[in-house]
This record gives structure tokens, C-alpha cells and sequence, in this order.
């Protein structure tokens, strides 16, 4: 017993933090692409986060306060505040529970090992990761045209990119079931190297050596398109487990 609490003594207890998302995940899923919010309004919800752009115009990842869009090829840029998302997640990220990562620990056990650092699967978590990846495999969604198709189709043409030994920020969200369909449940991420240049929506990775920081979530402030195109949408698909796994895990 003394073990385990002298591991938990540097954590902070959970306390009430907000968790700001605009829009639904549904809505992305039904080709809901054109977004009412621009990136200076979401960064005034927090500096931590991701998404997309309008017309799915690359990924998007938040980082001490500055939005980057990881394009197609993947390269990344920061992004413009006239800019405008479809779809996002932010909050001001404080890492309340910190763990030194295992070496050389693949993507999946790595999971496991953030299951154990939480102390409830029934909150929300922002989640950092920062270090030195043997690898980072990505793909990154393709600018698109209306009329849109839903995104389980469009994802067939993402843009798929492998980084190599490369020191950078995964960043996301670790979401609980009962969250399906507004979010993604489980742990959405994208990856940004240090010197924010390029990166990508996150399908797998080897993480060499680096820092896991947690910020737990208690509330959510959800935020709904007034759109026609949104009013009209299918937001409970019969198959929405089948389209969250191909949209994002893509395997």
C-alpha cells in the first residue's frame, strides 16, 4: 500500500474543469464540414485541443495557445484566426496526474498504461504526451467539395505519413463510452513534432522515451450548429461503430 500512494502522492485530486466541444461527432460523420466557429473563438475556450477545419481541411491540434493545421502531406502551419472549424475539442490544459513513460512502448500498451494512471474511466481526460517517438504513423484528412460525402467514405483518401525518430507533442482527448457519438470514445490524438512543422491524425506509434500529463475533465460545454445542413443531419446512425472505427482507427 505504501507503494501505491507514494506513486499517487504527486498527483492533484480532481477538481471541477470544463471541457469545451464544438459540435458533434455524429455531425462530422454525416458530412456536416462547414463550421459557424473560427479559431479565435476556440482559443478563447483554451489552449489545448483538436479538430478540423471547414471543408476538412487538414487536422487541427492546439498547443500552448497556438492552433496548427496539419495538412495533407503533412506538413503543419499555424493556423489563421478568420479561419473557421467544423468540429473541436479545447481546454485549458493542466497536468493534474504525471507519469514517466516506459521505453520503447507501443501505442496499445501505452493505452493500457494511461488506464491505470487515471482514478476513474468515468471523467473526461485531456491527454499530452511529449518526447522522443522511434515512430509516429499518421494520416490526415483531404481538403473536399460540396456537396460533401460522409466521412466514412472520405477517409478512403486520406494521406497517409510516417515520422522516424522524431522528438514531438501528441495531444488529445481520452473520452468515456457513455460519450460515443458526441465525441470519440477511447483516445483521439494527433501528433506535432517540435519544431512545428509536421504532423498528423495519430493511428499508431513507438514511444522511445517521454512524459504522459493527464488534465481530468468534469464538465462539458457543448456548443451546436444553428445550420440548416445540421438540422437535417442523421445523428444516430445504425452503424455508428462501424464508421467511428474506420474513420478513426483505419486498420
Amino acid at each position: 500500500m505504501r507503494v501505491i500512494l507514494l506513486v499517487m502522492s504527486h498527483d492533484h485530486p480532481v477538481v471541477r474543469h470544463t471541457i469545451f466541444q464544438n459540435s458533434l461527432m455524429t455531425a462530422l460523420l454525416d458530412g456536416i464540414y462547414d463550421g459557424e466557429m473560427t479559431i479565435g473563438e476556440l482559443l478563447g475556450k483554451g489552449n489545448f485541443g483538436l479538430g478540423t477545419f471547414d471543408a476538412l481541411d487538414g487536422e487541427m491540434v492546439i498547443i500552448d495557445g497556438v492552433c496548427y493545421q496539419l495538412k495533407h502531406d503533412g506538413t503543419a502551419r499555424p493556423a489563421e484566426l478568420e479561419q473557421r472549424t467544423p468540429y473541436a475539442v479545447a481546454t485549458n490544459f493542466v497536468p493534474r496526474i504525471v507519469r514517466e513513460a516506459p521505453s520503447h512502448i507501443s501505442r496499445a500498451d501505452l493505452s493500457s498504461f494511461i488506464d491505470s494512471m487515471t482514478p476513474s474511466e468515468n471523467y473526461m481526460y485531456a491527454l499530452r504526451i511529449r518526447g522522443k517517438f522511434t515512430e509516429v504513423r499518421t494520416r490526415t484528412v483531404v481538403r473536399q467539395e460540396r456537396p460533401y460525402r460522409p466521412m466514412h467514405q472520405v477517409t478512403e483518401d486520406d494521406a497517409a505519413q510516417v515520422f522516424n525518430d522524431v522528438s514531438g507533442v501528441i495531444a488529445g482527448f481520452r473520452t468515456p463510452i457513455y460519450e460515443k457519438g458526441i465525441s470519440v470514445p477511447g483516445c483521439h490524438v494527433h501528433f506535432i513534432d517540435d519544431d512545428r512543422t509536421s504532423g498528423g491524425h495519430v493511428l499508431d506509434f513507438e514511444l522511445e522515451k517521454g512524459v504522459i500529463e493527464l488534465c481530468p475533465g468534469t464538465d462539458l460545454e457543448l456548443k451546436l450548429p444553428l445550420t440548416q445542413d445540421f438540422s437535417r443531419a442523421n445523428l444516430a446512425p445504425e452503424d455508428l461503430d462501424e464508421k467511428l472505427h474506420t474513420t478513426e482507427v483505419k486498420d
